[in-house]
């Protein structure tokens, strides 16, 4: 049992946290545009696709995956500190499923 947590921990430990600046940079290079337009045109898309599901719209990328929104019932919960019980609100909440490309290639 021991080996199984030190592996998982060691998993986790050389996850990197990668940004929008680190993600830009990489693009930047790939595509020879420069910094300024690439971080315009994924403001550009984030925002669209920010817009599209505000409206209740499914935005899907074909292999990579979809953003939608779900509707979360309201339901009881507890509040951990007083342990009192609480309705917590039906609410919105958004929802990304990867695609079978994205998931093959994360295997």
């Amino acid at each position: 049992m021991e080996g199984v947590k030190n592996k998982h921990r060691k998993e986790v430990d050389i996850m990197a946290n990668v940004t929008k600046d680190q993600v830009v940079d990489a693009v930047a290079t790939r595509t020879d545009m420069t910094k300024k337009d690439v971080e315009a045109v994924l403001e550009a898309l984030l925002d669209e696709i920010t817009v599209q599901m505000q409206k209740g719209h499914k935005v899907t990328f074909t292999g990579f995956g979809a953003f939608r929104v779900l509707k979360r019932a309201a339901r009881m919960g507890i509040n951990p500190k007083t342990k009192e019980r609480i309705q917590i609100a039906a609410m919105d909440v958004p929802k990304f499923t990867a695609g079978k490309t994205l998931k093959e290639a994360v295997k």
